[in-house]
C-alpha cells in the first residue's frame, strides 16, 4: 500500500473510533443527563464551544482527504502536525476526571493509531513517493 493510501486509511480507522466513543457516551446513563443540560462534568456547551469542537473534528475528518491529495511535502508536515495534536488532545482528555472504561479503551486506541501516523509522517521518504523515471520495457 502506498504512503498516501496508508495514511488516509489510518484517518479513517481513528475518526471511526472517535465517533463510536461519542455514540458510546451518549448511551453513558451518567453522561446523558448531563448532555442533555448543555453541561458534561461543569464544561457548558456553548455555540463558541460546540464551534471549536466542530473545528477540532474538522481536522481528523479532512485529513482522510488530504492524504491522498496533497503532496509529498505538504502531506507528511500536515500528517505530522494533525497527528501530534490529536494525539495531545487526546491524552489530555484522559486527566479530566476519571475516564469510564469505554472511553479510555478508545482513547488507547485513538492515540496508538495517531501516534503511529506520526510516525509513518515522520519516517516517509520523498524517493517513496517519486515516479519511476524508467519506461517499461518493450514487450517481445
Amino acid at each position: 500500500m502506498d504512503m498516501k493510501s496508508k495514511l488516509s486509511t489510518l484517518w479513517i480507522f481513528v475518526s471511526l473510533n472517535y465517533l463510536y466513543c461519542d455514540v458510546a457516551s451518549l448511551m453513558d446513563p451518567e453522561l446523558l443527563p448531563q448532555y442533555l443540560r448543555g453541561n458534561v462534568h461543569g464544561l457548558q456547551f456553548s455555540p463558541m464551544f460546540l464551534l471549536s469542537a466542530g473545528i477540532l473534528v474538522e481536522i481528523f475528518i479532512a485529513m482522510v482527504l488530504l492524504s491522498k491529495v496533497l503532496p509529498y511535502r505538504a502531506n507528511r508536515w500536515a500528517n505530522i502536525a494533525a497527528g501530534i495534536v490529536m494525539t495531545a488532545i487526546q491524552l489530555a482528555t484522559l486527566f479530566f476526571g476519571v475516564p469510564a472504561p469505554y472511553y479510555a479503551f478508545f482513547s488507547t486506541i485513538e492515540i496508538a493509531t495517531t501516534a503511529f501516523i506520526v510516525w509513518y509522517a515522520w519516517n516517509w521518504t520523498e524517493a517513496a513517493v517519486a515516479p519511476s523515471m524508467t519506461p517499461p520495457a518493450p514487450a517481445k
